[in-house]
């Protein structure tokens, strides 16, 4: 299983955009599904984004709508999910996980391998 790394997280203004990376050095990351989940301090790790493992099929929470948007790089084994528009109430630790199959992509349990995570900071 591929060990997913994220990266691009940071300070950012109310209002501003940021992307974060998720990548993995094993050839096979393309064969997962990739999900983007965030977890803020005293609340549950929820879901953000996915893609299905050949990028046609991407599902969003409902608060990512219109203004998150996930994509993946099947050449450079990378999925983005670019964040704009940003809310104070978004700030969390967001993580990319790794699963097998392209079904309930925003089941957290359904995950099966997870990265250290990203911190998103977002001032008001």
């Amino acid at each position: 299983q591929p060990q997913p790394v994220e990266s691009g997280g940071g300070l950012v203004q109310a209002g501003g955009s940021l992307t974060l990376s998720c990548t993995a050095s094993e050839l096979t990351f393309n064969n997962y599904a990739i999900g983007w989940f965030r977890q803020a301090p005293g609340k549950q790790r929820a879901f953000v984004a996915a893609v299905s493992r050949n990028g046609f099929i991407a599902e969003y929470a409902d608060f990512a709508k219109g203004r998150f948007m996930i994509s993946r790089d099947l050449a450079r084994n990378t999925v983005s999910l670019q964040l704009n528009s940003l809310k104070p109430e978004d700030a969390a630790v967001y993580y990319c996980a790794a699963k097998v199959l392209d079904i309930q992509l925003d089941l957290i349990i359904s995950y099966d391998t997870w990265g250290q995570g990203t911190q998103v900071t977002v001032s008001s």
